[in-house]
């Protein structure tokens, strides 16, 4: 760990980490109650990502009123609270904590394409639970996983030497190389494509009726890694009671065309959410890059004259 760490404008941080830990020795029932009242207390708070949460269920979900709406940014908030606990369930607490209290599903599909020595690419998604799904699933697969380092130096110190101690491999998510030499080799990489990281190496299809930013990395990477793509998907039972981890039949990912795939992908996970809408991470602004970069701009000029006539 480097020493700057430790400087004192971290230390508000540290103790905020500090707390967290702690609250992972308390029994599992008063977890998620303290999870949820995080997540109220940050609906209340965080306007900002309460905004990006309701333009992405307003968009999505156009079919439900806004009294429904509301309710389900709410409860978005609540399982993402929960989810915080839960990661550092996944960081701080024995992989087997809740090994107990999970329905593993599909499992030898997975291993059926390991034996024949051929690479797997478990295609997940930002759902609530993720970090805690990874430490359950380690228990029973050696896996290699994809991230992006955090802005906040000891967030992501915390995360790399935690994560490190449950998978095989921890890959930067512009590492392309090691993710087609570890398929290459016959092993599992857990990957994610379902975040907007800009027009770059990205295609725009559908996700919920509307035009996403979507990487085509997952299909050159199974490609040139010569991997079954199977998705993953994680899940927090409705009674709180424990946790669902499936792994789904084969998507006929690369078909040798970027756009085709993504749309798989995208209806895979658009599917997946129709069921469990409230647990993945609409606070993250899934349809910030526009098809159109005058969109944009305009946009901007718009926001920009509201600015001025709002406080002239």
């Amino acid at each position: 760990m480097n020493r700057h760490l430790l400087y004192p404008q971290y230390w508000p941080v540290w103790l905020g980490v500090g707390i967290l830990v702690l609250l992972t020795r308390l029994p599992y029932g008063l977890q998620l109650g303290i999870g949820k009242g995080i997540g109220l207390l940050l609906h209340k708070v965080a306007a900002s990502r309460r905004h990006i949460a309701e333009v992405n269920i307003r968009l999505c979900f156009p079919e439900k009123t806004n009294t429904e709406r509301k309710k389900l940014v709410r409860q978005v908030f609540i399982d993402n609270g929960i989810g915080l606990i839960e990661t550092f369930i996944a960081w701080f607490r024995a992989p087997t904590y809740l090994q107990s209290k999970t329905e593993f599903v599909g499992l030898e599909k997975v291993r059926a394409a390991t034996t024949k020595n051929q690479g797997v690419m478990l295609l997940g998604a930002h759902y609530s639970m993720l970090d805690l799904a990874g430490s359950l699933l380690s228990n029973e697969l050696k896996l290699s996983v994809s991230y992006r380092p955090q802005d906040n130096p000891v967030m992501n110190y915390i995360m790399e030497r935690n994560r490190a101690r449950l998978y095989d491999e921890c890959l930067t998510r512009k590492d392309i190389r090691s993710f087609i030499r570890t398929l290459r080799n016959g092993n599992i990489l857990w990957y994610a494509q379902d975040q907007d990281f800009g027009r770059k190496n990205s295609v725009f299809v559908n996700f919920f009726g509307h035009p996403a930013a979507t990487i085509t990395a997952t299909s050159r990477i199974a490609k040139a890694g010569k991997a079954t793509v199977l998705p993953i998907t994680y899940f927090r039972k409705e009674d709180s009671s424990g946790y669902v981890i499936t792994i789904h039949d084969p998507l006929p990912i690369p078909t040798g065309d970027d756009e085709a795939d993504a749309r798989l992908a995208n209806e895979f996970l658009e599917l997946q959410l129709r069921q469990h809408p409230s647990q993945y991470l609409w606070l993250h602004k899934r349809f910030k890059t526009p098809p159109n970069p005058e969109e944009k701009r305009s946009e901007e000029r718009r926001v920009g004259k509201e600015c001025r006539s709002r406080w002239s």
